[in-house]
């Protein structure tokens, strides 16, 4: 065996190190159990309460707490928006597709089990999460949609309503619906082009929450064991194409969580978080070492960047739309981080707080 020298180590320690660089695998980062338990959402988690004492953050964080497994209190949490009938993004009383009909997404991740579940274009089912949570816990499968999705939650015990409509998200629908139908397009491209621009018009005369059109939650939560799950739950974009998917069952896309590096989930946008699948690119950043803020900022660039359709860009050539990301590491460091401000909800021992996001453009997606 030839003899080790401090040169010879120096260089073969150097080019290990641009190897590694080479193929963009950086350290994991290093673990430490965080002091207290955090809970992370949209800012809808801070806000809606169907009724009771409680907002979503509240209740995950107060289970988390006193020992509850992490995926159950968070999906605990955001089944007080899909219950909520004041709630357009979530469940029940969500906006319904250009149909009528409300169709919903959901999906979970355990990071210590390392099992996932998800249920897209879900029908007559108030609590998506809770059936993607099944699919999870009781089959070897992560993604379930449409009709077979349905049977299976029926199968296993869910109760099927008819219509989750609201007479708020009804009524909302009959109003759009009534200012696109009279031009009867042919062309499906512009008719959706049509009910986007009517969906924009209800929004500038306040009939309708901007937010509300790409509505959704998503929520994260860390043990004081180090413990990471997550789930993210909605009714989808409004006035969607019948059988249209967005980001949120989308497992690296709408969320992801490994329980090494931490998790991320989204709002906003959803083929935006599709085709760069952010929340798994940050996730990956974060176990690359970089910090939650600088793992999402990270990645609103290579989405600023890939947005080159004229339709997606405003008079700025910024992207038009809005795209938020909810981040919390294996250490309990959070950040919420987005195109334009915004704003999102966290859970501590100091109770819950809705909190400013950072974000990486100024002014409103449609200047």
């Amino acid at each position: 065996m030839p003899a080790v020298t401090r040169r010879s180590f120096v260089v073969s320690g150097a080019a290990g190190a641009a190897a590694v660089a080479a193929f963009g695998q950086g350290p994991a980062i290093l673990r430490r159990n965080p002091a207290r338990p955090v809970v992370i959402s949209s800012a809808n988690g801070n806000q809606f309460k169907n009724g009771g004492d409680v907002t979503a953050v509240q209740k995950a964080w107060s289970m988390i707490a006193r020992g509850d497994d992490v995926l159950d209190a968070v999906i605990a949490g955001v089944n007080i928006l899909e219950l909520d009938p004041l709630e357009e993004n979530v469940g029940y009383g969500g906006l319904p597709n250009s149909d009528g009909v409300v169709q919903l997404d959901a999906s979970c991740m355990h990071g210590p089990k390392k099992r996932a579940g998800a249920v897209a274009a879900l029908e007559g089912v108030r609590t998506p999460s809770l059936v993607a949570k099944a699919v999870m816990d009781l089959t070897d499968h992560h993604l379930l949609v449409g009709k077979g999705a349905q049977q299976f939650a029926r199968q296993i015990g869910f109760r099927i309503e008819d219509d989750l409509n609201t007479p708020n998200s009804r009524a909302k629908w009959l109003e759009w619906k009534r200012r696109t139908d009279p031009e009867h397009y042919l062309d499906p491209k512009t008719r959706a082009e049509a009910g986007w621009r009517v969906a924009l018009q209800m929004v500038a005369e306040g009939k309708l929450d901007r937010e509300h059109l790409y509505g959704t939650i998503n929520c994260s939560g860390v043990s004081a064991k180090g413990e990471i799950c997550g789930v993210t739950t909605t009714s989808g974009l409004a006035w969607k194409i019948p059988g249209r998917v967005g980001d949120s069952p989308i497992l690296g896309a709408g969320l992801y969580v490994d329980n090494d590096a931490g998790a991320a989930g989204s709002t906003g946008r959803g083929e935006a978080n599709l085709y760069n699948l952010c929340s798994f690119v940050i996730v990956e950043n974060m176990r690359r070492g970089m910090h939650p803020k600088d793992a999402a900022f990270d990645v609103l660039r290579r989405v600023r960047a890939n947005t080159i359709e004229k339709h997606l860009r405003n008079g700025r050539g910024l992207p038009n739309f809005g795209l938020n990301f909810y981040v919390v590491n294996a250490a309990g460091e959070y950040a919420g981080v987005s195109m334009y401000p915004s704003s999102y909800a966290i859970c501590t021992e100091n109770g819950p707080q809705t909190l400013a996001t950072e974000s990486m453009l100024q002014g409103k997606p449609e200047d």
